[in-house]
């Protein structure tokens, strides 16, 4: 920054007026988005924007606490956050960091280890929390330290028993048997940073960028909604009388309340949304109901095959048995009726062929009889008629033991005619 930028935040804040328009203790906007999956939350401070992801996996405590789990913090400052940022090893910055937002959860005891312990003296619960530094607008401190708040409140780790035969097995469920726990934070310890500038150490809150720049020190205090101070860094820098700390401390008291109500109401929607997200809701639509169909009947036809593999057999196969069928019943009822399938085909035949015999014999004595009838069609009909009477007539002339086999509907037919 040059000389006059410089001047000119000092003398803005003698007025009482900051930079970007806020009074000495007032915050920026501050906004929590959680991600899809449980234990991921991103906080932007003003222009200040941190993420934080919070993981679990199972380990052995430590020989002094077999019965308490542990957590550890952990830091990324990526250059695209800062110029000034190195990728790789990290800096001082990032230590200082990743140790205030340790102490502050560590020495106040916020979360419970106790419950993290799975089987004492053999495996415990290890947490992990990334801070990943997005963009740096100032005051990482605070962003970083609501982050991890953020993410440990809606972070679940699966639900573990002893089983098996000797019953010493650890089960661990997934999340389709059980539900997944959350963990168990006391209270919310919110830090607090604050800035001094000037030779009159002038105060300021959640400083930027820029003030950062140009303050001489800076002090970050760490408490909850009753008041307890948890945590308390002060880094180097000019000295700061007794009252003036005094002052900065009821100031964070009032501060850590304001962000602990956000950071409790942001969850909660969160947990209402997540509680939304598992009730399965029909579609009453005609199109939801026929993809359900379609799902059954292809659940069915899974079943059948898996259940028949047996009688399985390719489509070559159906197609030689399609065309047996076919030839075997050619305009039979088997071709169209799906209920024919128990007759039997040989007597379907004989009984179909017994009753186009006369009829064939009936027509090669009418040809017989009167060929002529082939050259004129249009007397066809008169003389079939014709013929049938006569044949008619040689009939009752003369029997034989033919006659005495007749059909039935000759029988009828004769009856009739008499």
């Amino acid at each position: 920054m040059t000389v006059n930028e410089k001047k000119f935040i000092e003398s803005a804040l003698l007025s009482d007026i900051r930079v970007d328009g806020r009074r000495p203790f007032d915050y920026r906007n501050l906004t929590i988005r959680f991600g899809s999956e449980d234990g991921s939350a991103e906080v932007q401070l003003g222009q200040t924007q941190v993420i934080g992801f919070v993981t679990g996996q199972l380990s052995q405590p430590y020989r002094d606490r077999p019965n308490e789990g542990s957590f550890a913090i952990y830091t990324e400052f990526s250059p695209m956050a800062d110029p000034s940022f190195e990728p790789g090893r990290p800096g001082e910055t990032a230590i200082e960091l990743g140790r205030i937002v340790d102490r502050g959860l560590r020495e106040s005891r916020a979360v419970d280890t106790e419950s993290l312990c799975v089987i004492a003296g053999k495996l415990v619960w290890s947490i992990r929390i990334d801070l990943h530094i997005i963009d740096n607008g100032g005051n990482l401190v605070d962003a970083a330290n609501i982050a991890a708040l953020a993410a440990l409140s809606t972070f679940r780790r699966p639900e573990c028993t002893l089983g098996g035969e000797d019953g010493q097995e650890l089960i661990v469920h997934p999340p389709d048997e059980r539900e997944p726990l959350s963990l168990i934070l006391h209270h919310f310890p919110v830090a607090v940073t604050f800035g001094f500038i000037g030779k009159e150490n002038t105060v300021v809150i959640d400083p930027t960028h820029y003030e950062e720049a140009v303050m001489g020190g800076s002090m970050t205090a760490t408490l909850n909604t009753n008041g307890d101070v948890c945590a308390i860094q002060k880094a180097g820098g000019d000295a700061v009388s007794q009252t003036v700390i005094m002052q900065c401390l009821r100031i964070a008291s009032v501060k850590a309340g304001d962000i602990t109500s956000k950071i409790k109401d942001a969850v909660e929607s969160y947990n209402t949304q997540r509680s939304l997200r598992k009730i399965k809701r029909h579609n009453p639509d005609q199109q939801g109901s026929s993809d359900v169909a379609k799902r059954h009947m292809e659940r069915l036809t899974v079943g059948s095959d898996q259940s028949g593999i047996a009688s399985q057999f390719n489509e070559h196969d159906k197609t030689n048995k399609r065309n047996s069928t076919l030839k075997g019943f050619s305009g039979g009822p088997a071709s169209w009726d799906p209920y024919s399938k128990g007759v039997d085909g040989d007597a379907l035949r004989t009984s179909l062929a017994s009753r186009v015999a006369p009829v064939d014999k009936q027509k090669e004595e009418s040809s017989q009889v009167n060929p002529e009838t082939k050259s004129n069609p249009k007397s066809s009909e008169t003389n079939s008629i014709a013929l049938t009477h006569e044949v008619g007539l040689e009939r009752k002339q003369s029997k034989s033991l033919k006659d005495a086999v007749k059909p039935k509907h000759k029988r009828r037919n004769k009856s009739n005619a008499s």
